[in-house]
């Protein structure tokens, strides 16, 4: 019953534990690595759906500017800020499209 057992190599053991160890954190940081391209992703269709109402915003926004002007106003008159902010989602409007619409 009690045979002839080779005695464990104290390095031979720390360099298994080690190899084991190493095989936890492999496992652990392909589950975080998982985990952090789903809350990329997440973030990144949120910030699609965003831009999509921005533009949808900015699209109203110039065709209510263009409204306005086709009211007529005199030439003298000082823009309101309304106006100049209308032109500003305008812009940007059109800068976003520009942006999105290049291929990656």
């Amino acid at each position: 019953m009690f045979g002839n057992h080779p005695r464990v190599n104290p390095l031979e053991s720390r360099k298994r534990l080690l190899i084991a160890e190493s095989e936890l954190n492999r496992t652990q940081l392909v589950q975080e690595w998982v985990a952090l391209t789903a809350g990329v992703r997440t973030v990144t269709s949120r910030v699609k759906s965003f831009g999509s109402i921005a533009s949808a915003a900015a699209l109203l926004l110039a065709g209510l500017a263009a409204y306005r002007r086709g009211k007529g106003t005199e030439a003298d008159v000082k823009p309101s800020w309304l106006q100049i902010a209308l032109k500003a989602a305008q812009a940007a409007g059109s800068i976003w499209l520009a942006f999105r619409a290049r291929p990656h």
